[in-house]
């Protein structure tokens, strides 16, 4: 038995918002990422090397607000953010103010597996991927006109946008996925806000913010709005609720996505699961794309709610 689960950023995503051109294309890059994973998985392989698969996959997909397809912060960059998480014995890594670096989680699996270390910083992390010969890409690689012209649109002001369009969307790209040794495993990857101040870091590289894994009781990745998912550590809540107050998934994925940070004002979403095989898929917005997978079952694809 093995499970797996993605998400590509939740908010205000309605069916009038995309043609069907575009949501089937968003729909083929879920299921690729989705797919990435699960043929690891169904080969006996690990939820590390799982999630690790179908994020980076989402992160090459350039409709995606990750890797390839990141936003432009205020300076009209591209800085990026990714973490990983091994809940067989709770080892992690991630990366925050990243440039250039292809595939952030790679990196950031970097981290955990080859230094002492838990997060590393903008250049002293793009030095450890240069060390191991990570890709790297151009600002040209990163660029997209469309993004583009949204960071113009709002460069010479103070405002921020949480996605790829001008709506509120929250760009995160996910995974988290239960092996059939029984380990879980969970990673997270974005490019942040439209016109985010210069080295702002969200919950994406915090561990037990954006992303948290543990046998003991599930694994998770968080999509939304990163100051609020800081502030109520949402993925590291939704373990305690489970470990210490006996809550099943469901129950504890809903109790603080859909009671604590909507009281605090947060929007957003997470993806979760545990080694029993069960998965959930919380969010407070209209949207989120998400696609999971439970071994001898068929892959479950969604957008709106």
């Amino acid at each position: 038995m093995f499970t797996i689960a993605i998400h590509g950023g939740a908010g205000t995503i309605l069916p009038s918002d995309l043609t069907a051109e575009k949501e089937i294309l968003y729909r083929n890059g879920l299921d690729s990422a989705i797919q990435a994973g699960i043929a690891i998985l169904e080969k006996k392989g690990t939820a590390m090397d799982a999630v690790t698969a179908a994020v980076t996959s989402l992160e090459n997909n350039p409709l995606f607000n990750a890797g390839k397809g990141s936003v432009f912060n205020h300076l009209g960059r591209h800085e990026m953010d990714a973490s990983i998480m091994d809940g067989k014995n709770r080892a992690a890594g991630a990366v925050t103010c990243v440039t250039g670096v292809k595939n952030p989680v790679q990196l950031a699996r970097l981290v955990m597996e080859k230094t002492e270390h838990v997060m590393l910083c903008g250049s002293g992390a793009e030095e450890l991927a240069h060390q191991f010969k990570l890709p790297f890409e151009s600002p040209d690689y990163f660029f997209d006109s469309f993004r583009h012209d949204q960071w113009i649109a709002i460069r010479n002001s103070e405002t921020t946008q949480l996605d790829h369009s001008g709506e509120k969307k929250f760009g995160t790209v996910g995974a988290v996925a239960c092996d059939v040794h029984g380990n879980l495993a969970a990673a997270t990857s974005t490019g942040g806000m439209t016109n985010k101040k210069y080295n702002r870091i969200g919950d994406t590289p915090v561990i037990g913010a954006g992303t948290y894994a543990s046998d003991s009781s599930c694994a998770v990745s968080c999509t939304g709005h990163g100051e609020f998912f800081l502030r109520a550590v949402v993925a590291y809540d939704i373990a305690c609720l489970m470990q210490y107050k006996g809550c099943s998934l469901e129950e504890a994925c809903r109790i603080v996505v859909l009671d604590k940070l909507v009281k605090m004002g947060g929007e957003g979403g997470v993806i979760a699961t545990d080694t029993k095989g069960n998965i959930s898929l919380v969010f407070n917005s209209a949207g989120m794309y998400r696609a999971s997978y439970k071994a001898g079952e068929s892959v479950q694809t969604s957008i709106y709610r």
